[in-house]
């Protein structure tokens, strides 16, 4: 049974949501990436989605977009990624790693090459924002036999005919953008939200996860009433930076501020 499932098991059965932070590998520095991994389990984060930093992040509002640059500036490479994973495990073997990102760095890797260095460093899952469940089979086939789940973006404006291939194709969890936008944007509508979401439950097997526009505790709290947990990335990202250079400072900030989500959720 995969790390993901068995997460979301555990979490069913003691009545919690998943709380999953996500990062981008590489900021603010290639070093600081596992001690902040570290630092988010610690402070309650059930899975983690580790962002590989690319060029131009479309889906991401101007904090994320900013994250990628200095990943970038700093060096990071996919297998740097891959290396930060590998190093993660050596003191966590528990805690799902999920890597996001975007498909031109896989495309150059190659398919194969890709699934089998995630397999091998400990990779759980893997979500593609450019990739469509249209385009995603032959992806999600070599990631499923290296034992890798693939997981798909469900939108509000997401069709019957692509949930039923993302139902298909999906593993681990679904991710639902919960509003039109970029990432962190705040024009969330939360009766949209729930009277969409009532809607996919009965339509799609795995937990759904809830992320975009999520800024604090209280709306962590009531958007994952009506999931299976959330995804909070910009807030984090504020949070981490405001510690500027300072290690231990951007390890207390981020491990307070996810503490305080895990509480109200």
């Amino acid at each position: 049974m995969s790390r993901l499932k068995t997460t979301f098991e555990e979490l069913k059965k003691q009545g919690k949501k998943a709380l999953i932070p996500y990062i981008t590998a590489g900021d603010p520095t290639l070093k600081s990436t596992v001690p902040i991994l570290h630092a988010l389990v610690a402070a309650g984060a059930d899975v983690i989605e580790l962002g590989m930093p690319f060029s131009d992040p479309m889906a991401e509002g101007p904090v994320i977009q900013e994250a990628h640059e200095r990943a970038l500036l700093n060096g990071a490479t996919l297998q740097h990624v891959f290396s930060m994973v590998e190093t993660f495990r050596k003191k966590d073997a528990n805690t799902p790693l999920v890597l996001m990102g975007y498909l031109n760095p896989i495309e150059v890797m190659g398919y194969e090459t890709f699934a089998r260095e995630a397999a091998r460093v400990g990779v759980d899952g893997v979500l593609i924002v450019d990739m469509p469940p249209e385009e995603g089979d032959i992806f999600s086939q070599q990631l499923k036999k290296h034992g890798i789940d693939s997981i798909y973006l469900i939108s509000p404006t997401t069709g019957k005919e692509r949930l039923g291939l993302i139902n298909a194709l999906g593993g681990g969890y679904h991710y639902y953008v919960s509003l039109k936008g970029v990432t962190g944007a705040s024009q969330l509508n939360t009766k949209e939200v729930e009277k969409h979401l009532k809607e996919l439950q009965s339509l799609l097997t795995l937990p759904l996860c809830i992320g975009f526009g999520i800024q604090d505790a209280h709306s962590a709290k009531t958007l994952a009433a009506m999931g299976d947990g959330i995804v909070i990335g910009t807030a984090l990202i504020k949070k981490i930076h405001q510690g500027g250079a300072d290690e231990a400072k951007i390890l207390s900030n981020l491990q307070e501020f996810i503490h305080t989500i895990r509480v109200a959720l």
